[in-house]
């Protein structure tokens, strides 16, 4: 079952807080969307089936759907919380453009992501959040962008690893051990990973680190230290580093940006 909430409403677009609480296995009836629709992923993991095949739902990723376009949904996880953004045929066009995207799922980098929440966030519906919305349209469109997928095999390692990463197990702080652990070369597995998810098995490792550290910083963290540490960074220079590389502020600033 589906339960939305509204979080902000225009005449060109609407935000939706949407709550499932479905939990099965098997693929669902296919449905479609009735308008133009981008989907991140906050809570939760679940599996999509579109034209472009199965795509692993989880924090960190997202989706778009074109209006009519028949989807499929697994729940074998149980529920999940996402953020949908209907928007208005003149207002898509204006950034994604006349053609359809290639592929319907992208990976949302920690500038992506940022983005979204600040989206969330705001009040100022008809500047403020247009912005923001606006911003995040433009940085998903270059994900959507067609691009070489590996094989059966290769997918299967890519998922394992990606899986060992947001689980945050042992051998998934070095690739060597990770690719060991799955049976592959490091070389194999690093390609296939780019293939596939879009960026380097480095930088989405990273990325998950990110999104640990501003989910923490948005609570109000403000030992910066212990978050280094709990993350799994080598200090909180290493922090600092890492997270102005992806987002371009220091976890002080953010901290600061998200409050206000």
């Amino acid at each position: 079952m589906l339960t939305p909430m509204s979080l902000a409403a225009s005449a060109d677009f609407t935000v939706d807080a949407v709550t499932c609480t479905d939990s099965h296995p098997r693929w669902s009836e296919a449905e479609a969307a009735p308008g133009h629709l981008i989907v991140l992923v906050r809570r939760g993991r679940f599996r999509r089936r579109a034209r472009d095949g199965v795509f692993e739902a989880e924090p960190g990723t997202a989706y778009v759907q074109e209006p009519g376009e028949p989807v499929e949904f697994a729940h074998p996880a149980g529920g999940d919380v996402c953020t949908a953004v209907w928007v208005r045929p003149g207002l898509w066009r204006s950034v994604v453009g006349e053609d359809r995207p290639a592929r319907t799922s992208f990976y949302v980098d920690a500038a992506v992501d940022l983005a979204h929440r600040r989206l969330v966030g705001r009040r100022d519906v008809e500047f403020g959040v247009a912005e923001g919305l606006v911003g995040l349209l433009g940085a998903a469109v270059g994900r959507l962008s067609p691009r070489p997928l590996p094989g059966a095999e290769d997918r299967a390692a890519v998922a394992a690893a990606r899986e060992a990463v947001l689980a945050d197990a042992p051998e998934s702080a070095g690739l060597v051990p990770l690719a060991e652990s799955l049976g592959v070369s490091p070389y194999r597995l690093s390609r296939a990973f780019s293939r596939e998810v879009g960026v380097s098995l480095t930088r989405f490792r990273n990325r998950v680190r990110v999104g640990r550290a501003v989910e923490r910083l948005e609570a109000g963290e403000h030992d910066l230290a212990g978050l280094a540490a709990d993350l799994g960074f080598a200090d909180q220079a290493h922090l600092t580093r890492t997270v102005r590389e992806h987002l371009g502020h220091t976890p002080a600033a953010l901290r600061r940006l998200l409050a206000g």
